[in-house]
């Protein structure tokens, strides 16, 4: 990647002082998180997607999983405190978080959000999220993440 193509989440981290590496790859919007954890030659389970749900009381919630995994709702409800939990529509992303579909990072949202990442994440010296941008990941030791974000770790899967 060049050096002077930044993301919001690369400056986020930089400005924290927190190390991080980023990894870049062609894109395609039918790319699956499997595919791009190919990509970059790496364990799926170290790979993770961001999502973003909305609970009952209206709250959002942001869930960091492996990309190989599925956010189960009731899980994700309980981790949270809430009674009932839903996927958010994909056109209220952009408007809520500031990243589109693709391209969601836990770091850097206009807003931070209750964030939440499942546990295995810890089993690994580094784990991969978006760096915000599609065709961009990052790569950060999961403490990092937890001290940047706030989030706490979970069974949400």
């Amino acid at each position: 990647m060049k050096k002077e193509e930044k993301t919001n989440v690369m400056r986020v981290l930089e400005g924290k002082k927190i190390p991080y590496e980023s990894h870049a790859y062609e894109p395609d919007a039918t790319m699956t998180g499997e595919q791009i954890a190919q990509i970059l030659g790496e364990d799926t389970g170290r790979v993770f997607k961001t999502l973003v749900t909305q609970g009952k009381s209206g709250a959002y919630y942001v869930f960091v999983v492996p990309v190989e995994e599925e956010l189960d709702l009731k899980k994700a409800a309980k981790a949270s405190g809430e009674k009932a939990m839903a996927m958010i529509r994909q056109k209220d992303l952009l408007p809520l978080t500031g990243y589109v579909h693709g391209g969601c990072s836990p770091i850097g949202m206009k807003k931070q959000f209750p964030t939440f990442v499942h546990e295995t994440a810890l089993q690994y010296e580094t784990m991969f999220v978006s760096a915000g941008k599609v065709g961009f990941q990052i790569e950060l030791k999961p403490a990092d993440l937890l001290s940047v974000t706030g989030c706490k770790t979970a069974d949400i899967v």
